[in-house]
């Protein structure tokens, strides 16, 4: 039964993925209509989020980002079904990594790497680039969805080209069992962890914010350099990658220093061009009082 309705699922979806991108979008600016002026999808949590982050805008400026957060969010909703179907060579000429020797001089080395992004962006396109330019194997570590079905036919198109997809509890599991000296292990940094496991708070975009701290745990322990992923549009359809070295030897780093730096970096892009983060996930929906999370 669950692979009837699995198939249910994405054998129809596949087919919508076959569709041009420029009647993708069509449809994508139709869902904008939908989800922005009927349903009204998240847009109390968006705006919310938006003026306790940026205090000092006037309501205009916030209803701007607010907009085209929504316009980037439905580019990237019809651009993940176009995973299932894209070729190579064509998320290879929509995303262009700017400085691809960034992860090849570690490799080089003899050292894998840890590659660190956030929901900014086209953030889906990200694994498959990076097993679609490296031979290296690529572990890419993602949080359980609560729907299976629709867990494995997501991960189904984020490993097309070779992507090992590690839920966030087996990471340490599948760096033992990597059996390849050179490989990459991308995490996405502005996760927020279990509220029962969360240990550190920080300052983060004018709030006090839960950080998942397994990147620089991983990072510090194995001495992977951690190379920060920015993800940006230059064009409906196209985006550019810039890799940015964080840390080249973590194992002499200070306690939160690695975690402290990847979360400014974000920040400072965010800020730049609020719109292509997801604000509609409720990043602070507990808080820290007196040391304790409720």
């Amino acid at each position: 039964m669950k692979k009837v309705l699995k198939s249910l699922i994405r054998y129809p979806l596949y087919i919508v993925s076959l569709l041009p991108f420029r009647v993708l979008y069509f449809l994508a600016d139709l869902v904008y209509i939908l989800l922005y002026h009927v349903i009204k999808y998240r847009r109390t949590v968006v705006m919310g989020n938006l003026r306790n982050s940026f205090p000092e805008k006037t309501s205009a400026e916030l209803s701007r980002i607010e907009k085209r957060f929504y316009l980037n969010l439905v580019d990237v909703m019809v651009e993940t079904l176009k995973m299932a179907s894209m070729s190579e060579a064509s998320i290879q000429k929509r995303l262009h990594i700017t400085n691809q020797d960034e992860i090849r001089k570690f490799y080089n080395q003899g050292r894998p790497v840890m590659i660190v992004t956030a929901h900014y962006g086209n953030w889906e396109w990200g694994s498959p680039i990076i097993s679609s330019l490296y031979p290296e194997p690529c572990m890419v570590v993602y949080k359980p969805l609560s729907d299976k079905n629709f867990e494995q036919i997501m991960n189904g198109w984020r490993s097309r080209f070779g992507a090992i997809m590690v839920p966030m509890k087996n990471t340490l599991r599948a760096l033992h069992a990597c059996k390849s000296k050179t490989f990459s292990l991308a995490l996405v940094g502005d996760q927020t962890p279990v509220q029962s496991e969360t240990q550190y708070f920080t300052d983060f975009l004018n709030q006090r914010t839960p950080i998942f701290l397994g990147i620089e745990k991983i990072a510090m322990k194995r001495n992977m350099p951690v190379i920060y992923a920015h993800l940006d549009r230059v064009r409906r359809g196209f985006y550019e990658c810039h890799l940015t070295t964080l840390f080249e030897n973590p194992e002499t780093t200070a306690e939160y220093e690695i975690t402290e730096t990847h979360t400014r970096f974000l920040e400072k892009i965010i800020i730049r061009k609020p719109e292509m983060w997801l604000w509609s996930h409720k990043r602070w929906k507990f808080k820290e009082l007196q040391g304790h999370v409720i």
